[in-house]
């Protein structure tokens, strides 16, 4: 599927299935799913989320090394930015829920421990791991090959990704020469950072105007500047940008690329520490969500049925290098 024809599907079941429908000023909130402003969306984003359990499954349990077996638990590092769908927090403002929740909660249950989460900035869900202080990160991070070279990886979902801008601006991103001059939003140390470095850098080997690179603390710091002008657009994970789109009703995807650039698919995985003997056990607990059908429903419910894998891929091919 291509990655144009995914979004779309993943934008239309938004809208179809009536989840998410324009809403009130978004400026009212930083965080559109607790705005008191909006309509409702259909969706539940109070703390009483009734979520979608499994149950433990021995002949995958048993990839789990001992040591985490016998703690009983998995330890889960999550993004604390209130990113929807994929993870931000109820209408309570203190329990966090999400599309990365679920999927989680649903392959600690296949794997019979129970999951504990921990929301840390971004930076921080890789120094967790590399301290053992988490077991996994699911928390929409892309495969890239850098990243291979210190942890393992098992997919869930494809990685997409949107340039949003204000709605009506009838700009559209195809490739590097669209941005060129533009000023471009996205958050610092991720691989839409990276692409969009990377496009600027080809923008001005061209002879092209650079982008000119802002950067927010949070994912969603961007809905202000976006409305004011400060900046043409935002390059974030596809699922927040259209939940952003469909909710708020001020701003358009002006273009979606894959996360990993270029020709290749990226793909969104559970992440550990190399060789932390966990990846086999994250693989096949994926599968078996993804073969009992619990894995499609909270795609559906949450929006994402067009990202969604028909199997996982243990350290598949990711986001290339930076070139020198």
């Amino acid at each position: 599927m291509s990655v144009r024809r995914s979004i779309t599907l993943a934008i239309a079941t938004l809208t179809a299935t009536g989840l998410l429908t324009a809403c009130g000023n978004p400026d009212a909130s930083t965080d559109v799913a607790a705005s008191k402003d909006k309509k409702d969306t259909g969706l539940n984003t109070s703390p009483d989320q009734d979520r979608l359990r499994g149950k433990k499954v021995d002949a995958v349990a048993g990839l789990v090394p001992e040591a985490i077996r016998e703690r009983g638990t998995l330890k889960i590092g999550a993004s604390a930015d209130a990113v929807p769908p994929l993870g931000f927090y109820a209408t309570d403002d203190k329990t966090r829920i999400g599309s990365e929740i679920d999927i989680a909660t649903l392959v600690a249950d296949t794997l019979g421990l129970k999951p504990e989460f921990e929301q840390v900035s971004w930076e921080n869900l890789f120094v967790g791991l590399d301290s053992s202080k988490f077991d996994a990160v699911l928390s929409n991070v892309t495969v890239t090959e850098e990243r291979k070279e210190k942890y393992d990886f098992a997919t869930y979902r494809l990685d997409n990704i949107a340039f949003e801008a204000k709605k009506g601006s009838g700009w559209k991103v195809n490739g590097p020469a669209d941005v060129a001059g533009k000023t471009i939003s996205v958050s610092s140390g991720t691989n839409q950072e990276k692409i969009l470095v990377e496009w600027s850098e080809e923008n001005v080997k061209a002879g092209r105007k650079p982008v000119e690179i802002k950067y927010f603390q949070k994912e969603n710091d961007y809905y202000l500047p976006l409305q004011s002008g400060r900046i043409d657009a935002h390059l974030g994970p596809s699922p927040s940008a259209a939940y952003h789109v469909a909710t708020a009703g001020q701003s358009e995807i002006a273009g979606q690329i894959s996360g990993a650039g270029g020709d290749l698919q990226g793909k969104i995985a559970a992440t550990t520490k190399k060789d932390s003997g966990l990846v086999k056990a994250y693989a096949a607990a994926i599968d078996h969500i993804i073969e009992d059908g619990s894995y499609g429903k909270v795609l559906k419910r949450w929006g994402l049925t067009g990202e969604a894998v028909e199997k996982s891929e243990i350290n598949p091919p990711g986001l290339p290098k930076t070139k020198s």
